[in-house]
């Protein structure tokens, strides 16, 4: 039987592997990396950096394939996320079905946690539930931006006794949200947070979290908004991509 092991490598830092995702890199025969463009080269240098510093005493390969993008545009966003996920699901059956012998262990390096905001947990029970491959698989839990932006701002998640949502830019954006005390957002191309009515909410924003790269602002949201937005579509500009979370809490 073939083995997949998936594996959540944190938020940018080659320090943030637990001892547990060490002795799973160290079982993997065929690491999958997804090519996502010129413009993310640093993601796919990262795992490589990481199965470098961490595997001892095992041979292992590389296997790159062409990551699908998603649709965008005038489209529905769900509908696109669905028609992606299915465009990597038939990417990940050749994968394992071509790459691999019965019997050899293959690896998904995955940003953070497999559990936030990934779907390469929902693609491969999708592939086992139709059939398409046979395998058995094991999840890897990660270091996720999330921790990371907190620890890097020293500031807990919660405030004692209150409650924390974790969501997306575009949900904020549609007024989506519940009424929590602290905020997550993720994901936010359209810097959601101006639409937030309070501007004494204080924000801990941070980018490429854990990488070199990584730049931190906080503060109330009336004082530091225009700073975030300028340095934010600065920093996209320079790498051609950007990953970045911020924490909301209300005053």
């Amino acid at each position: 039987m073939k083995k997949i092991l998936v594996i959540g490598i944190g938020a940018g830092n080659p320090d943030y592997i637990t001892m547990q995702a060490v002795k799973a890199l160290n079982r993997v025969d065929v690491f999958f990396l997804m090519d996502k463009g010129q413009s993310k080269d640093k993601l796919i240098d990262l795992r490589r950096e990481i199965c470098e510093r961490y595997i001892s005493d095992h041979d292992y390969r590389f296997v790159e394939a062409q990551s699908p993008e998603r649709e965008r545009g005038d489209v529905d966003y769900t509908s696109s996320v669905d028609e992606l996920n299915l465009a990597k699901q038939r990417t990940f059956e050749l994968l394992i079905n071509e790459q691999m012998t019965d019997g050899q262990c293959g690896g998904f390096l995955v940003w953070g946690d497999p559990a936030l905001y990934d779907s390469t947990v929902r693609i491969l029970q999708a592939m086992l539930d139709t059939g398409a491959c046979a395998f058995e698989f094991e999840v890897i839990p990660g270091i996720t931006s999330v921790q990371a932006l907190a620890a890097q701002h020293k500031v807990p998640l919660n405030q004692i006794g209150r409650s924390v949502e974790i969501t997306t830019g575009r949900r904020l954006a549609a007024g989506q949200v519940s009424d929590a005390d602290s905020l997550v957002v993720m994901l936010d191309a359209q810097d959601a947070y101006r639409q937030v009515a309070d501007q004494d909410t204080e924000i801990y924003w941070g980018a490429y979290l854990g990488t070199p790269d990584e730049i931190l602002i906080s503060g109330k949201l009336k004082d530091v908004a225009d700073e975030i937005e300028r340095v934010r579509k600065a920093a996209r500009l320079v790498n051609g991509w950007i990953m970045d979370t911020y924490l909301l809490r209300k005053p």
